[in-house]
């Protein structure tokens, strides 16, 4: 599994609009559901998993990055959206910079085990400075998606 395999140029926003932690969440949760990918039922259910997982531990992991994810009843596929602010994001991450990448994913409740490949697939590709200095060089959706298919590849 890779990180490049569950996304799609419909599931990256290449400028996300919001600048704080769960106002983020809620804007790539409401592409996934604009871009059909989610349905519009469940929007709230999944907004309110993200948050309580939240609320637990920020998944602001440090470099610029975060991982918000949970699980949802009634999906069959993990759902992933990729979201880049050149602003940044105020997050409470680790290291207390602001995020720049946040990867958003929603995996099926009954699938522990795609979690866990699909944290891994995230961190092996984010892991590179060089990687997340082209993602934000980077000026369109199909642009970010080329940086990681090329990662990935």
């Amino acid at each position: 599994m890779t990180l490049a395999s569950l996304l799609s140029p419909e599931r990256v926003v290449a400028e996300m609009q919001s600048d704080e932690q769960f106002p983020a969440i809620d804007e790539l949760v409401a592409h996934l559901v604009q871009s059909g990918f989610l349905a519009e039922s469940q929007e709230s259910d999944a907004v309110e998993a993200l948050h309580d997982r939240e609320k637990q531990r920020s998944t602001g992991i440090g470099g610029g990055i975060a991982i918000p994810h949970c699980f949802l009843e009634d999906i069959d596929e993990v759902l992933t959206v990729f979201g880049r602010s050149t602003k940044g994001i105020e997050f409470c991450a680790l290291d207390r910079a602001p995020v720049h990448f946040v990867v958003l994913f929603i995996v099926p409740k009954s699938q522990y085990g795609t979690h866990l490949k699909t944290l891994a697939a995230i961190a092996r590709i984010l892991n590179s400075a060089d990687t997340r200095t082209r993602l934000g060089e980077a000026e369109t959706a199909d642009q970010i998606l080329d940086v990681l298919s090329q990662k990935d590849g």
